[in-house]
């Protein structure tokens, strides 16, 4: 089973989102969770959408490094029977 990117990040965050920084974890949570664009997400945070696009980008390196490196998602999709 291949996971789409949406759901990819979403899983992710659920097992690293604490290991993000506060920004990070609210950005990955509009974005993926709210589904605000990054021109909303700009506005809440009264930054460029350029910041918030470069945030989310540092977020989501930022958590399949983890995912890289300690593989809790591919040992719960494992367990689970998706992989």
């Amino acid at each position: 089973m291949v996971l789409k990117k949406f759901e990819r990040m979403a899983l992710l965050s659920d097992f690293y989102g604490k290991l993000l920084t506060a920004r990070q974890q609210e950005t990955i949570r509009f974005y993926y969770e709210q589904d605000l664009s990054l021109g909303e997400i700009a506005e809440n945070f009264n930054i460029s959408r350029q910041a918030v696009h470069d945030n989310l980008k540092r977020a989501e390196k930022a958590l399949e490094n983890y995912e890289n490196n300690l593989g809790l998602l591919a040992n719960y999709l494992k367990k689970k029977g998706f992989l």
